[in-house]
């Protein structure tokens, strides 16, 4: 008797993959096909343009003007190659989705999170603060991924920024068929000699001309010295590294704009809840604790210095420097914790979603106290001891946790709150954005001249190395300690002239105001 067919009884039911569980696991090859054709050339010279801008732009050692061009460029750049027609029908099927369950779509915030990543870039435009550019650079990355990527919940941010790092290299093969088009084009039409003649020709003629208008006017000469780069090897081998830089993360972009993937899986709700009583009796605990400390921290808020002077063995450095730390470490701390209690708590009936109002809603309401009592102890320090840039960012970063906790306690009046992890992002980015309008080494500055007078010791080291940003505020100064401080903020932008690619609004305002200033520091002994 022959065998049975093995299709016999598999028919009944259904076929099991080779590898892994079923069902499969979720991957990026699941739900990021990629795009379903190749980069049109449009897309390309779009991309090559921008980068090509960045290449001569972009000052690599400092902030300034150029990184606002680029990111200007940039973002017209994606603009172009998401809206330029493309001339050939797809090829490859559409990306994958799940039936009934739509991808989310950014709609108005794609463009406040484009927004925010054009003003991170430009701050250097109006800010000489090193640390300040960088910081900016670094935020305007997640900003960046956001607005090509997406993402609602946690998960589908964190998602969006690690895409962000690996669609740059994706997209590689993506951009250079589109390349390969223009190339074949080219070819059929035997145009590449017209194209070469034509480069060559205006090059020649910018040159004679631009030659002898420079020789008959010396005011044009200085222009086009200035607008022209120093075409030495380390100029050509910058810009080619930062031609390619930019050529991958504006790719990576517009691959991400072009096939975003499938984030549904990701933006649907936790399902594993845990019982009533496992949540409720530690977080209940918890705010009980919450509350004694609170009830402690009241009365040093009320009681001001007194309750520095007053307590036996307690200095100023103590009580703030020690206690702020701890106190910033259990902000964070409880943030998560309420992060994962409405995440898995309960909410099937009514006594679930009282439980999630009243615990959750204690826990973050008496953080909020925390919040407060860590920035009156920072207030207390920097006003005995000095602000410095690192006791400014830890206040901003203890500012944005008690917004974080107040949009919390926001989102519990309906227990949905999917524009929440947004917002927190949102929160910290307009701080950032606000802490560059406000001008922090200047702030710094006026704070501790202030905070000097009458007969409080400052530190003149500390202040000479500030930024250009802080000379505005440095004029409040005495005439000794102004030649002691300025001078050395003057030699360093004596070092580092200003071409437009590294114009900032700061360091020019500087310069003028430091213009006839001794570049010999005088008068620092004693002083302070």
């Amino acid at each position: 008797m022959p065998a049975q067919p093995a299709t016999a009884t598999a028919s009944a039911r259904p076929e099991r993959p080779l590898h892994g569980p079923w069902p499969p696991p979720p991957s990026w090859g699941n739900h990021w096909p990629g795009p379903a054709r190749s980069a049109s050339p449009a897309t390309v010279v779009a991309l090559l343009g921008a980068a090509v801008i960045a290449a001569v732009s972009i000052p690599l050692d400092r902030g300034g003007l150029g990184w606002l061009v680029t990111a200007l460029a940039g973002t017209a750049a994606l603009i172009l190659a998401r809206r330029l027609p493309h001339p050939e029908p797809a090829t490859l099927p559409p990306p994958l989705t799940r039936p009934g369950t739509p991808i989310h779509r950014l709609g108005p915030a794609r463009f406040g999170w484009s927004a925010a990543t054009v003003a991170l870039l430009g701050v250097g435009t109006i800010r000489s603060a090193g640390w300040l550019v960088l910081l900016c650079l670094a935020t305007a990355l997640l900003t960046g991924a956001l607005a090509t990527a997406g993402g609602r919940s946690t998960r589908a941010m964190t998602l969006a920024a690690m895409m962000a790092f690996a669609a740059p290299f994706r997209a590689v093969p993506w951009l250079t068929r589109g390349l390969g088009r223009i190339q074949v084009k080219t070819q059929n039409r035997a145009s590449g000699v017209r194209v070469a003649a034509t480069v060559a020709v205006s090059v020649a003629l910018l040159v004679v001309f631009g030659a002898l208008f420079a020789s008959a006017d010396p005011a044009f000469a200085d222009l086009l010295s200035g607008g022209l780069p120093d075409l030495r090897a380390g100029t050509v081998f910058r810009w080619a590294v930062v031609f390619l830089a930019t050529a991958l993360i504006l790719g990576g972009a517009a691959y991400l704009r072009a096939a975003a993937p499938d984030q549904s899986g990701v933006d649907r709700p936790e399902t594993r809840r845990v019982a009533r009583l496992e949540w409720a009796i530690p977080l209940g605990l918890l705010v009980l604790l919450f509350s004694v400390f609170v009830a402690v921290q009241l009365a040093v808020l009320f009681g001001g210095s007194r309750h520095v002077l007053e307590t036996d063995g307690l200095t100023y450095a103590n009580y703030a420097r020690g206690g702020f730390w701890q106190l910033l470490v259990a902000t964070g701390l409880t943030l998560a914790v309420l992060s994962g209690a409405a995440r898995w708590a309960p909410r099937a009936n009514r006594t679930d979603r009282v439980l999630i109002r009243v615990i959750l809603g204690a826990l973050a309401a008496l953080t909020l106290v925390i919040v407060a009592s860590a920035l009156h102890r920072m207030q207390l320090y920097s006003d005995t001891y000095g602000l410095t840039r690192l006791r400014m960012l830890v206040a901003l970063c203890e500012l944005w946790f008690g917004v974080a906790f107040g949009l919390i306690l926001i989102a519990g009046i309906r227990l949905r709150a999917s524009w929440l992890p947004r917002a927190v992002v949102a929160a910290a980015v307009l701080g950032l954005l606000g802490l560059a309008a406000v001008n922090p080494d200047g702030l710094i500055a006026d704070h501790n001249i202030t905070r000097s007078e009458p007969s409080r010791r400052i530190d003149l080291h500390y202040l000479s190395t500030l930024s250009a940003d802080a000379v505005p505020a440095l004029e409040g100064l005495s005439d000794a300690q102004r030649y002691c401080v300025l001078p050395s903020i003057a030699r360093s932008l004596d070092g580092r002239a200003d071409d437009w690619r590294g114009w900032s609004f700061g360091r020019e305002r500087a310069r003028v105001l430091l213009a006839g200033m001794p570049r010999q520091s005088f008068g620092c002994a004693g002083q302070g």
